[in-house]
């Protein structure tokens, strides 16, 4: 389908934006001789996104890409499981009595928590991270103003200047955490940047809560919203409850890829430098693949959803979120927990990531 509103095509089924994303004449890049100047506002962000493994093709993404999945190995994945508890558990006893914000007091610190230890970031700096994040993350909306913009920069700037400083004490300090292994990988084989390796932990902070926030609001309301059972959440259901959460409504509906040569789509004419956005909400939606997908079903087996993309850029965060998700939604949704909804929930206004603006829920007491 074409969309008028975005100017261009966008892929909507399961098997069409399945071979979008692993099409080999689309990527991230824009060739070279295509880009448009980066405005002087904009330096400090663009410097960070030309290192960044999810803006790259190529040998250079083959390269970093290679580092990330060596950092988000399954040991060190499944590591973290005793951690995850333990930040869950400790969110979940201070909820307060009467109305709060699910977002503020969980979703939003769960993951940048977890993503701050697994890379060996001081976690004293969580709410920094968030407020950096945030503003850069403000880049990819629709409809931008010129102040977002500027804040983009800023938080970029800010995030590359704490990161240098921080990599420096590393160096001196190594310690037993993946940061002091990525330093270490870098001096000793030269593959890699000091610039790569910002843009690689900065990717990995970002990345690693963003979509994990949204997915942890959204997976709540709908548990909420539609009443499930709390059975959809014991241990041998679990894994298929949270691929039935991020495949309903997931954190991210669109992406763009960009064609590196002219070539030809499911008979669309496609020239390089054009962009074609895979809807993955919608490939989610496939009755071809689902059977009554808009029915939510916790029980629901079978085909893996399209949220984490596909591809050379498929999400190498996967593993990770995953164990959040499957460790932190039994823990919130259950009957010694037991919440409800106390106001109908609402979307932000936000573009490319798709979440709720807050969920405000209470103890059943």
């Amino acid at each position: 389908m074409f969309w008028q509103e975005y100017d261009k095509p966008v892929a909507v089924s399961h098997r069409a934006v399945t071979k979008l994303l692993r099409h080999p004449s689309f990527g991230r890049q824009m060739p070279e001789d295509l880009r448009p100047p980066v405005p002087d506002h904009l330096q400090d962000f663009y410097g960070i996104e030309e290192h960044s493994m999810l803006e790259i093709d190529g040998a250079r993404h083959s390269k970093l890409r290679r580092m990330g999945i060596n950092a988000f190995r399954r040991d060190r994945v499944a590591a973290m499981a005793p951690e995850i508890s333990m930040i869950a558990s400790d969110l979940i006893a201070a909820f307060p009595e009467g109305p709060f914000d699910f977002l503020s007091a969980f979703a939003n610190v769960l993951p940048v928590r977890v993503i701050a230890r697994f890379i060996g970031v001081p976690e004293d700096m969580a709410t920094q991270f968030l407020v950096w994040s945030h503003a850069m993350v403000g880049m990819y909306q629709a409809g931008r103003s010129a102040a977002m913009e500027r804040s983009a920069n800023d938080a970029a700037l800010a995030f590359r200047t704490y990161l240098e400083d921080f990599i420096s004490y590393r160096r001196a300090n190594p310690d037993d955490d993946l940061l002091s292994q990525l330093i270490e990988a870098e001096a000793k084989e030269a593959t890699i940047s000091q610039d790569e390796l910002i843009s690689t932990i900065i990717l990995l902070l970002n990345a690693g809560h963003e979509a994990t926030v949204h997915t942890l609001g959204n997976g709540l309301h709908t548990l909420l919203r539609l009443n499930q059972p709390y059975e959809a959440m014991n241990p041998t259901n679990v894994t298929a409850a949270i691929e039935e959460i991020i495949r309903f409504d997931p954190p991210l509906h669109l992406f763009d890829r960009i064609a590196q040569e002219d070539t030809e789509l499911f008979d669309l004419k496609v020239k390089r430098g054009d962009r074609v956005a895979a809807c993955l909400a919608a490939a989610n939606r496939d009755a071809r693949v689902w059977a009554a997908p808009d029915r939510f079903d916790p029980t629901r087996t079978g085909s893996i959803p399209a949220s984490f993309g596909g591809g050379a850029h498929f999400c190498i965060g996967a593993p990770l979120a995953r164990l959040e998700l499957q460790i932190a939604f039994p823990a919130v949704y259950r009957p010694t927990s037991e919440l409800r909804l106390v106001e109908p929930a609402r979307y932000a206004d936000i573009y490319h990531f798709h979440g709720l603006e807050r969920l405000m829920v209470e103890r059943v007491l």
